[in-house]
């Protein structure tokens, strides 16, 4: 196997392209003929990349925001049908879950930012 400096510039850049199309889209390309492209093509499919995980990653902050918004919501309905304080509230919210008392698993589950809890509990 070779070292990354010993690779040539093209070899470097399908390299790039395969971890970038991967990040981007889930998938590695391996539908893409990599040696038929030329130093520039594979530089325009990377940036094309780039912006696609650049959009991904902003949506992907939207939807936690919205997550938050609506678990918010949904502690202050627990608290409005008995729970005394946001402290049980959170207690009975998780133990209606499937996370097993595990908050970041919970997170996960609920489309929340990782270490949600550790920031706001």
């Amino acid at each position: 196997m070779k070292q990354w400096s010993e690779l040539t510039l093209h070899e470097q850049l399908c390299c790039t392209l395969s971890d970038a199309y991967k990040d981007a889209h889930g998938i590695r390309p391996r539908f893409m003929n990599f040696q038929e492209m030329t130093i520039e093509d594979l530089n325009r499919e990377i940036e094309i990349c780039v912006k696609v995980i650049e959009q991904n990653y902003r949506d992907e902050q939207d939807a936690e925001k919205d997550a938050a918004v609506k678990f918010e919501q949904h502690v202050t309905n627990t608290i409005c049908m008995g729970a005394r304080d946001r402290e049980t509230a959170l207690r009975w919210i998780m133990d209606a879950s499937h996370a097993d008392g595990d908050w970041d698993y919970f997170c996960y589950l609920n489309g929340l930012p990782y270490g949600y809890f550790r920031k706001s509990a």
